[in-house]
């Protein structure tokens, strides 16, 4: 690995650090090199604050370095437009920085190239490329929302050998292991929303938190064309009623949903073919709420719209060394592993998870 690779390694460590907090916005670390030696860094940290470039340059000013001839690492090309901040390009300017590493270029249509140019243009050295699909791989989420409107999906899921997710009776707790809980809920921190079908609620009544590790919670959205469930189940009546959102119809129970806006959950209503509900506009719907990103868990039928659609771009699939017999079958769409790129199996706890990326 070459020092450029090594310290762009690096950029991606430090982005990491927003991931949960910075949604839409996408994930960026910086790193700044003076004489062969690292003097600053910084990451994106939260909506709406600070680019991790400013905050790169900004630590380096507050010890009254001199920037001068440095060399600036960065996952992601630099803005040059005005959005909530600044443009970045701007203050990598100001500050006299000759050199600018870039791992990838942004593709969102106000930056997309133009945080480069702006960059040549003031006589910076630019470089780009540096672990690009590793730095394309970090923002995903980012990538798929800005360049079609959609949140980029991953469908998890926890089965027996013999693929059952529950008994005829949809009782299904716990069919995968404490590691494998534990890793699921460390997805929900970095995932933007969990997303369940009405029978899921209806049976399973899951809170859907990360309440097994250190994080944010998710926003939790169930699927119920008609309102029909109970307004007990837990996420409509805990204390993070107001991050959870409900998809409906025109047809919904009226009642219902002003007893819910009350409780702060947020009612999307969304195209429908009877009792179904429109996925891929629900999609479009819950992406111009900022939501870039969704972890879809369950059940069956809401699984098979997902892939009947062609809509998740990842699974997850838990497998426990159990068997149900009679019971719920985890998948009625055949999955085309053709489509796919990269199929890699994992050993945690008793159990085997297999995950799928195109």
């Amino acid at each position: 690995m070459t020092r450029d690779e090594k310290i762009m390694r690096w950029c991606i460590e430090l982005a990491l650090k927003g991931a949960g907090y910075v949604s839409p916005n996408p994930l960026v670390g910086c790193v700044i090199v003076k004489n062969g030696k690292i003097i600053s860094e910084g990451y994106h940290q939260k909506f709406g604050g600070y680019h991790a470039e400013r905050n790169a340059i900004n630590s380096a000013l507050n010890r009254n370095i001199n920037l001068k001839g440095s060399s600036l690492y960065v996952n992601l090309e630099p803005c040059a437009h005005y959005g909530k901040t600044p443009p970045c390009a701007d203050f990598i300017i100001a500050n006299k920085i000759s050199k600018v590493i870039i791992g990838t270029k942004d593709p969102y249509q106000l930056v997309s190239g133009n945080g480069i140019r702006k960059l040549k243009r003031a006589g910076i050295n630019v470089k780009t490329g540096i672990l690009e699909n590793e730095c394309r791989s970090l923002n995903k989420f980012f990538f798929k929302y800005v360049t079609t409107g959609l949140p980029y999906v991953i469908l998890k899921t926890a089965m027996t050998i013999d693929g059952k997710i529950a008994d005829k009776k949809y009782r299904s707790k716990w069919i995968s292991s404490v590691e494998s809980r534990r890793i699921v809920h460390g997805l929900r921190t970095s995932y933007d929303a969990v997303l369940v079908g009405k029978n899921t609620v209806k049976h399973d009544n899951p809170l859907l938190t990360a309440r097994l590790v250190k994080g944010r919670n998710p926003f939790r959205i169930v699927i119920d064309s008609k309102l029909s469930l109970s307004l007990r189940k837990n996420i409509f009546s805990d204390g993070f009623a107001n991050r959870t959102i409900v998809l409906i119809s025109k047809n919904a129970d009226k009642g219902k949903i002003k007893v819910l806006e009350k409780r702060n959950v947020k009612i999307i209503f969304c195209k429908s073919q009877g009792k179904i509900i429109d996925i891929r506009d629900a999609l479009k719907s819950i992406a111009k709420r900022g939501i870039t990103s969704i972890m879809v868990e369950g059940g069956a039928k809401t699984y098979s719209e997902f892939m009947e659609h062609n809509l998740t771009d990842e699974y997850m699939i838990f497998i426990s060394p159990k068997v149900m017999g009679n019971g719920i079958d985890a998948f009625n769409q055949r999955l085309d592993m053709r489509k796919y790129k990269n199929i890699n199996y994992f050993k945690t706890g008793q159990d085997i998870l297999i995950n799928i990326k195109k």
